[in-house]
């Protein structure tokens, strides 16, 4: 083992030894760059803590993964895949030899489904935990359970820059915590004095404006850029070139996307100094030496899943305090450094202390699969480390059960659901490649769902020359936005994946060598599962049919033959993305529903990788999931009552037809609930009616006594109801009257009682009668100016006595001086304070 002793997490080396033989869990905290990602494995395997078993290093990203495996292997001197290796979805660099294997969070969740006891671990090293990904919250929970029943033997280790006391809570409470120092010197921190709105400035233009004016003054040493996504980071770099200070560096890029030769070359030293324009793939798990820089945006696009419209999003949004410590980290590991954030200190102050967990933002599908592929039958009730959405879960299992991957009654997973659990991708897709037997074109179906596994094969904004050599060499294509990526895909490897081949139709090259490798896993796995490989020019109706069956729930119907807006199950509404082909097709499937963030800060519900279907195809299907019902309603354009026959896939209407014309009791009912609502008004029903209405409801529960009915919500649909009936159109009813049907709700005698009870008017000592309002809930009043009430000592009360009165004190302007149901002691203590501000502004006016 290469000697690296000297770093800092090896302070707490023996420490670490003892807690794990004394307990077989432990946290290890300590900040970025004290070895723990490399080291705590090492140590765990040279003395000797996980027996013979495997340490298993669980990584959130593949880019960390891969890279990690591989400096530890160079330490140890091993060949990568020997004693050191790592596994990634679809790429795997181990052997029964290897101790040390660095994993995405994911892989050992589903190594869990056909080994419930993890034979040949020997420790799980939850790295990064702060971050709190998914896979990585549910592997842990499902690690304690098996280490306090059947594997006792099983280390567990924790291991967090910094962890939040929420994540402290619950199981991980009791365990021991180890603490190391890193090294870190002087960070010289600043903000902008000004906020920034990057809908105006464009963050790229910002970074490239503070990196030169930090370059021209600042120490020597490399610079790193944090950008939310790779379309900002190839506007950064194209920023910082342009610059003076540019020019003298090496400017690259760094993020998940890249070729693994483009993602060395960012990590590594490098002969000049060099600008990291960087994803929070940079944030935490890898250190990039010789920084002395760093220029935060404060930005990352995350991924959200809406579980009340069934919509993943991917937006740009504020990191928090935490992410931002942790980027500013990155800037004092060698030497003395400097961050620059590109938002003011009191924006700081505004923005969330840590990131919200995974489990409570994305899709719960393909993990709920996986833990009742494991046995967890109430996934609510499994041991989160934070409780995931009730509506989340739920949608998941509705989905799983729409796919037939769950039993519909008992929830149960099925022996189709275990099928689909062979494939490393979402349930959906599985369920495609399932499909697939059934219509002869499983070669096909794998390639589909390869080409949705990696990065989008094809440049979204390609030049106009671009696009048109696309158009030459695919074809025209109108069925499907995937079978363009299948044909750009085929034409990648005749060229055998040339870089300069591809260049010229706008095709990632490298992504497409990476579709190749996953195509040929997914072939394996479906030879392995027994399905059929047999394929003879399978028809478009074929493939579409099997794309379908993993979508059917993201069913969209173009809404007019002139938009491309369309309406989907759910409720759900939006816009197909601008580059899709299916632009003439009245009934489609979208793999893809987003909500994204453009540019210009607005939010879209966006449909892409779009594919046509028939409704015929859906009868056959999923006939269960038709209806037809005849449904009454009120035509906004032709303003009166219509009926239509609707037949409907799940709750989205696919064809709408005359149904007749609806009964008088239909028509008052949907015209009633027009009026209720505020959306038709009924010209006579006025203010002196609703008086009415709140006299009677005053008085009935006032004077319960007197056992006077009065008038509900529901008892004044009853009425709009009765005033309706025999009309159809508006024109029919807006002039009806209403005063009678309204009052006849009471007989002639209640009728008088309440005309005494509760007048429309009262008299006053003084002689005047002013009207009495009153409102629902409130203290009756009746107003008038000051002058209107000299003589007058005492309100009048109503209601058998049991109400007061209001009285609202104008002034000569009308508007109310003073609110009270004591006028005595308004003469006494509140009139001369009224008559001082008033009498010289109003002098004309009698004044006592």
């Amino acid at each position: 083992m290469c000697e690296t002793g000297r770093l800092p997490i090896y302070e707490i080396e023996h420490a670490l030894i003892s807690a794990l033989h004394a307990e077989p869990r432990v946290i290890v905290q300590a900040p970025t760059g004290s070895g723990k990602s490399t080291q705590v494995p090492q140590i765990l395997c040279d003395r000797g803590l996980a027996a013979e078993g495997q340490i298993v290093v669980l990584e959130p990203r593949r880019l960390a993964a891969r890279m990690l495996a591989a400096w530890v292997a160079r330490e140890r001197g091993c060949v990568l895949g020997g004693e050191v290796g790592y596994q990634v979805r679809f790429e795997n660099r181990s052997g029964t030899g290897t101790r040390i294997k660095y994993e995405t969070d994911g892989i050992l969740l589903r190594r869990l489904v056909s080994d419930p006891t993890l034979g040949g671990v020997g420790a799980i090293v939850f790295d990064e935990f702060h971050e709190r990904h998914l896979y990585t919250d549910v592997m842990l929970g499902r690690a304690l359970q098996l280490q306090r029943s059947i594997r006792p033997d099983l280390k567990l280790v924790v291991m967090s820059a910094t962890l939040d006391s929420g994540a402290r809570t619950g199981f991980l409470s009791s365990w021991p915590v180890l603490e190391a120092a890193g090294r870190m010197y002087p960070i010289a921190l600043a903000y902008l004095p000004r906020a920034v709105r990057f809908d105006k400035t464009p963050v790229w233009e910002v970074a490239a404006r503070e990196f030169e004016r930090a370059a021209a003054g600042g120490p020597d040493g490399d610079v790193l850029v944090f950008m939310p996504g790779a379309y900002e980071i190839r506007r950064t770099i194209e920023a910082i070139r342009r610059t003076g200070a540019g020019k003298r560096f090496a400017v690259m890029p760094l993020h998940g996307d890249l070729p693994s030769a483009e993602q060395d070359a960012a990590v590594m030293p490098c002969a000049q100094r060099k600008v990291v324009v960087a994803t929070n793939v940079a944030e935490t798990s890898l250190t990039i030496p010789g920084v002395t820089l760093v220029v935060d945006s404060g930005l990352a696009r995350k991924a959200r899943f809406d579980p009340h419209r069934g919509i993943n999003t991917l937006l740009i949004e504020k990191i928090s305090q935490a992410s931002a410590e942790q980027r500013t980290g990155r800037a004092g590991r060698t030497r003395a450094g400097r961050c620059i954030r590109l938002w003011t200190e009191r924006e700081h102050r505004a923005r969330p202390v840590r990131e919200t967990p995974e489990v409570q933002r994305v899709d719960m599908a393909e993990i709920t699969l996986l833990l009742k592929a494991c046995g967890i039958g109430d996934v609510g009730g499994f041991p989160w480390v934070d409780a995931p959405d009730a509506n989340a879960l739920a949608g998941a299992i509705e989905l799983l059960q729409s796919l037939g991957a769950l039993d519909m009654r008992e929830e149960a997973i099925t022996a189709l659901g275990r099928q689909l659990l062979a494939f490393p991708a979402h349930p959906r897709y599985a369920r495609m490649l399932v499909a697939a037997e059934y219509y002869g074109c499983v070669p096909t179906a794998a390639l589909i769902a390869a080409l949705t596994q990696e990065r989008n094969l094809l440049l979204r904004h390609a030049p106009r020359a671009v696009r048109a050599r696309r158009e030459d060499v695919f074809g025209e294509e109108t069925d499907s936005d995937l079978f363009v990526l299948m044909r750009a895909w085929h034409y990648a490897r005749e060229q055998r994946f040339s870089v300069g081949a591809c260049a010229e139709l706008g095709i990632h090259a490298q992504a497409a060598r990476r579709i190749a490798r996953i195509h040929e896993q997914f072939l394996e796995i479906a030879r392995g599962q027994g399905l059929d490989m047999f394929e003879q020019a399978p028809s478009s109706a074929a493939i579409r049919r099997c794309i379908l069956a993993g979508f059917s729930d993201q069913l969209a119907r173009r809404r007019s033959a002139a938009a491309a807006r369309y309406e989907l199950v759910r409720g759900r509404r939006g816009t197909l993305d601008k580059n899709s082909v299916v632009r003439e097709r009245a009934l489609v499937v979208a793999a893809e529903v987003q909500e994204i963030g453009t540019s210009r800060g607005e939010v879209e519900v966006r449909l892409g990788l779009v594919t046509a279907v028939e409704q015929d195809w859906l009868r056959e299907m999923l006939p269960g999931a038709f209806s037809e019902r005849r449904e009454v309603r009120f035509d906004t354009s032709a303003k009166r009552v219509a009926a239509r026959w609707h037949i409907a896939f799940r709750d989205l209407v696919l064809e709408t037809r005359h149904a007749g014309e609806p009964t008088p009791e239909e028509a008052a009912s949907v015209l009633a609930r027009e009026v209720h609502e505020g959306r038709l008004v009924l010209r006579q029903w006025d203010r002196s009616v609703e008086q009415w209405i709140a006299r009677l409801n005053g008085l009935a529960g006032w004077c319960p006594e007197l056992g006077l009915p009065p008038i509900t919500d529901t008892d004044r649909l009853a009425l709009l109801e009765q005033i309706c009936h025999g009309a159809v159109s508006y024109k029919q009813l807006k002039n009806t009257p209403v005063r009678s049907i309204v009052r006849s709700w009471l007989s002639g005698a209640q009728q008088a009682m309440l005309e005494k009870l509760v007048p429309d008017r009262v008299t006053l000592s003084n002689g005047r009668t002013p009207k009495v309002v009153y409102e629902e809930g409130k203290q009756p009043y009746i107003s008038l100016r000051v002058q209107e009430l000299y003589d007058v000592t005492d309100l009048p009360q109503i209601a058998l006595g049991n109400v007061k009165l209001l009285v609202h004190i104008l002034a000569p302007n009308q508007r109310p001086v003073q609110i009270t149901d004591d006028l005595r002691s308004f003469w006494q203590s509140g009139y001369e304070e009224v008559k001082k501000q008033l009498k010289g502004r109003y002098p004309k006016h009698e004044w006592r």
